[in-house]
Order: structure tokens, then sequence, then C-alpha cells
């Protein structure tokens, strides 16, 4: 064994600690690190390709900007800012977000820093790369872009569910999925403080509804196993939280999503991979989502 092999950086772990450790600090007001509200955007967004960020590496950026109190989501690697004119102060500390790299068995393609598996014949590598909020910077005037009027954001949450296609019943006092019949329930309208909230409830059911079997077939049985039904609850909530940051929507904290935060810790702290597994399972779920309906995110 070479020497440092094994103290070889396992990215996996590394940014589950780091989400774990952003729920367990909200978990006692029942507020996650996706219930954000950005001063340019909800979604992290690369400076310099102006690209948001997706799946793992959305929750990553939002578990470092609630812990260093960031107030713009706006991410870039150290020569990105120097590109841009801007200067990353001294004793800053970089977040690590993570690309994909498919490769046959290579060896010059596994080195120290790279979280590796394997599907089928090719090898996944989860590669770790460091970027710097705009906050951490100087040279660099963060751009200002107003946020839609409400009239406008409620208009564009409306063509956005109703372009769906999903069959949307409202009455009674619970939002959930019926798997059997194939539709969803929402309360009232005025079961809800703010029509964001709304909203927000109704992305987490129609992410539900996503992966039912003529649709995106999601099974988690076989990955999750007794862990599965916390799996899609926390697939469905981070649906919902990408489609409210896209829509630049708000989420309310809910003291009643209690015992779901204890059954996420559980199966994160069980299962480096799981937060990873349900981020892509989630973005999945969004992009097919997105693509039903003409309504763009907002970048």
């Amino acid at each position: 064994m070479k020497a440092g092999t094994s103290e070889r950086i396992d990215i996996y772990t590394q940014i589950t600690n780091q989400i774990v450790e952003a729920i367990e600090a909200g978990a006692d007001t029942y507020t996650m690190l996706w219930h954000v509200q950005g001063a340019n955007s909800p979604l992290p967004v690369n400076a310099a390709t102006h690209r948001a960020y997706r799946g793992i590496n959305v929750m990553m950026l939002w578990a470092v900007a609630a812990k260093k109190g960031y107030d713009t989501n706006l991410w870039a690697t150290y020569p990105q800012w120097q590109e841009l004119g801007a200067q990353v102060r001294k004793a800053e500390r970089s977040a690590s977000v993570v690309f994909w790299k498919f490769f046959d068995d290579d060896p010059e393609d596994q080195k120290a820093g790279n979280a590796e598996t394997r599907t089928g014949r090719k090898a996944v590598m989860a590669r770790a790369y460091h970027v710097f909020n705009a906050a951490q910077v100087d040279g660099y005037e963060i751009p200002s872009i107003p946020r839609l009027p409400e009239s406008e954001r409620i208009e564009r949450a409306e063509h956005f569910f109703n372009g769906i296609g999903a069959e949307i019943r409202e009455g009674g006092s619970r939002a959930f999925y019926s798997k059997s019949e194939d539709y969803i329930q929402m309360p009232p309208f005025s079961a809800f403080k703010k029509a964001d909230f709304r909203y927000s409830v109704l992305a987490h059911e129609i992410t539900h509804w996503s992966g039912a079997a003529d649709r995106l077939n999601r099974d988690l049985a076989s990955r999750f196993q007794k862990e599965a039904y916390a799996a899609e609850e926390l697939i469905a909530e981070l649906g919902s939280a990408f489609i409210s940051a896209a829509l630049e929507l708000e989420i309310e904290p809910r003291r009643d999503h209690a015992p779901y935060i204890e059954s996420w810790l559980r199966a994160l702290r069980n299962d480096k991979r799981a937060i990873f597994t349900a981020s892509a399972k989630a973005q999945q779920a969004v992009d097919w989502l997105f693509q039903r309906t003409p309504v763009a995110a907002a970048a």
C-alpha cells in the first residue's frame, strides 16, 4: 500500500457529514438547509458560466451557505474568480463540489481524492473540485437581479403545475399522493399562510407522483431496503426544494416533518451515498417535470 492511501479523502463521507451537520443544526426549529432565500437566485449558480449547480452540489452549497451565512448564491473556482477580475481573500476556505466521470479500467484515471464506484463495465468517479462564494472575494460587484413580483411568481407556479398533467383534487386537511388511484390531494388555498407554501407542498406531492411505474418508475426497495420509505420522502422533499428554488418560492419549515428528519438522518448516517442517490433522483424528477411544461426555471 502506498503511503497516504489509507488517509485518502472520501468525497462521499466528507459531503454526507457536512449535510448531516447542516440538517442537525436546523432540526430543533425544523429548518432545513433547503429553506433558503438567496439574494440573486435560491439555486446556487456559477458566477463565470451562469449555470445553476445541480443535484448533490445544490445540497452541498446550500449547506455551506447556511453555515457561513452567505447571502449570495454565486460561486466559482479560484481560476474562474481570477478570470472575472476578482481575488479570493487570504485564509478563505473553499467548498467541495463534485463532477462525475465515466471511464473504463484505465489506472491513469484513478487518482487520490476520487471516490469510485462501478456500474456495468464502466467505473463512475466522483471527483472533488473547489469553489468559493462571491462573499469570499474582493474586486467583484454582485449583480442586482430583482425578484419577480409575487403576482408573477404565482402565475408562473400556476402555469408550471397546471402544465404537468397530474390530477390534483382540492379539499380536506391533508396533502398526499394516492399511489393506488394516481391523484394528488391538496387542502384548499385558505389552509396555507402564503401561496408559496401551498406550491412547495404541491411540489413535494408531485415529486412523489413523478415516480409512478408509468413515469419514472422510481423503485427504491432494492437500493434502500427498509429505508426505502424514508428515502422516497427525502427525494420528494428535495424535489420540492429544487422546484421551489427554480420558481423562486419560499418553503415553510414544518413541525410535522420532525419524524422524517430523524429517518433522513438515520439513513444518511448509515449510508454515505444515500444523499447522493436521493439528490440525483430528485434532480431527475425535477428535470422530467420541467420538460413537461413550457415554464423555464429561474437561473
